[in-house]
């Protein structure tokens, strides 16, 4: 089982190109589910049915995971039963009829246009750190691009004359995404200020560098952003996932069409874009309620508007 693990996991890195984030967790659930047949005493692939899958579901609930963290650990087992197939390691997936735990969805938490304004001024744009944290955060606003794809951008994926982002997003599948004036004059400051500080002598074609001149990773772009957010007072977790949310939900609130936006986004499926269509007329109903005269609670009193 351990050489096909690591040849599994090499195929994540280098044939569907997956971000770092989603090969740690596939192959920290793939290595759970191989530990569990290892303990209920399956010791070849071949042998697993529909049984043991069943009896992983109830080791999961029995150890009290919520249904989106089975769900996640039984995509991971389906991916890997996928290449299993693929290989011709094993004839039949164990998995085929398993369904995963029907989930509640949640809308996606965002950012309102003057929370977001007030994040864009964050940074201090006369150091070169504060120019490098200015663009980072016009560019993910301004395009909607993932984190893991943001810090792997380089040089020659950015056009700043037609304001273009060449993007290779999940599966390897590449897109072109947009930015703005804002973003592209932001990312020209740090280009030719912030950047050449932080490289000194160095040279690469990394887009956005830390101290030492080597790329920034996803997880100083999760700290950059909850420290921004704290410093100008907004409420709420900021990760990068949500200026992601916050640009699909005030695109369609500004009128955009929604394969527009799915494509921006790089989106396979429209479903996942229509989510946030059903956050937008949430925003519309809280505003609603909140401004109109009548909707307010206890409205029904007034004799004249």
């Amino acid at each position: 089982m351990q050489d096909v693990f690591t040849k599994y996991r090499k195929y994540l890195q280098v044939e569907k190109n997956a971000s770092p984030y989603t090969v740690r967790n596939y192959t920290t659930d793939v290595v759970g589910f191989l530990n569990f047949l290892l303990r209920d005493g399956v010791v070849s692939l071949e042998e697993v049915d529909k049984y043991d899958l069943r009896d992983y579901l109830a080791f999961l609930m029995g150890r009290g995971f919520v249904k989106a963290s089975i769900a996640r650990k039984l995509s991971a087992v389906r991916s890997f039963y996928r290449y299993l197939l693929r290989e011709k390691i094993v004839a039949t997936s164990p998995i085929a009829d398993t369904s995963s735990p029907r989930l509640n969805r949640r809308l996606p938490s965002f950012l309102t246009i003057d929370e977001m304004r007030r994040l864009l001024e964050a940074p201090d744009s006369a150091t070169p750190r504060g120019q490098r944290d200015w663009a980072l955060l016009e560019l993910l606003y301004a395009s909607g691009l993932r984190v893991s794809e943001l810090v792997r951008l380089n040089l020659e994926h950015i056009n700043l004359e037609t304001r273009e982002i060449r993007v290779w997003g999940k599966g390897a599948k590449e897109r072109l995404a947009l930015m703005g004036e804002p973003a592209a004059r932001a990312l020209n400051i740090y280009l030719t200020e912030g950047r050449r500080s932080l490289l000194s002598k160095k040279t690469t074609n990394v887009l956005f560098v830390n101290r030492y001149g080597t790329r920034l990773t996803e997880r100083s772009v999760q700290e950059m952003l909850g420290k921004y957010g704290q410093m100008v007072g907004i409420g709420k977790k900021i990760h990068p996932h949500m200026l992601r949310h916050t640009f699909g939900t005030h695109l369609l609130d500004g009128g955009a069409d929604l394969r527009v936006v799915q494509e921006l986004l790089g989106h396979a499926s429209l479903s996942s874009t229509q989510i946030y269509t059903h956050v937008s007329q949430s925003q519309k109903r809280k505003v609603y309620l909140s401004a109109h005269p009548l909707a307010k609670e206890g409205a029904g009193d007034l004799e004249h508007i």
